[in-house]
């Protein structure tokens, strides 16, 4: 089995709308997705895009992907690496696949000078927390995530 990494193209969408999908049905919020492939293709692709993506390979065939974007440490006054979504299909689950592109993200971080590489798991996906805390990622237990969208989102721009 040859695994392989490789940056994302146009093309990819639809196979990155269905990672998504498996990610979103995995995490009981498939309802929440709202992404479309040409949505994703102006939002990975287009110009003025800050995201970027990669596909993850088994035997040439798309296992998985990562998404990410940079944001920015004032404390560090650089940017960090954010990982949005890191998905691996059930069959390659184990494969070394979701590390391997752990391992691609982390290398990008320090190439492009991030003081910090950071994402967000739910706190039951003890799978996913097993994985990261064994490659020596750390819970942030200090901080809370907020979150605005929909109606909550326009409110408040509009107050």
């Amino acid at each position: 089995m040859a695994l392989s990494i490789r940056d994302a193209v146009p093309e990819d969408a639809a196979t990155i709308l269905r990672f998504i999908t498996e990610l979103a049905t995995y995490e009981k919020a498939e309802h929440e997705v709202e992404a479309t492939v040409e949505l994703l293709t102006a939002s990975l692709f287009g110009s003025g895009s800050i995201s970027r993506a990669v596909i993850c390979e088994v035997d040439g065939k798309p296992a998985g992907f990562a998404i990410w974007f940079y944001n920015y440490s004032t404390w560090q006054a650089r940017k960090g690496l954010y990982l949005e979504d890191l998905y691996v299909t059930l069959e390659h689950r184990g494969s070394g696949a979701g590390k391997m592109l752990l391992k691609h993200l982390a290398r990008i971080a320090l190439a492009e000078g991030c003081g910090r590489f950071e994402w967000s798991v739910l706190d039951w996906n003890e799978p996913a927390i097993r994985v990261y805390e064994a490659i020596g990622a750390e819970p942030l237990t200090e901080w809370t995530r907020y979150r605005l969208t929909g109606k909550e989102l326009e409110a408040l721009a509009a107050s």
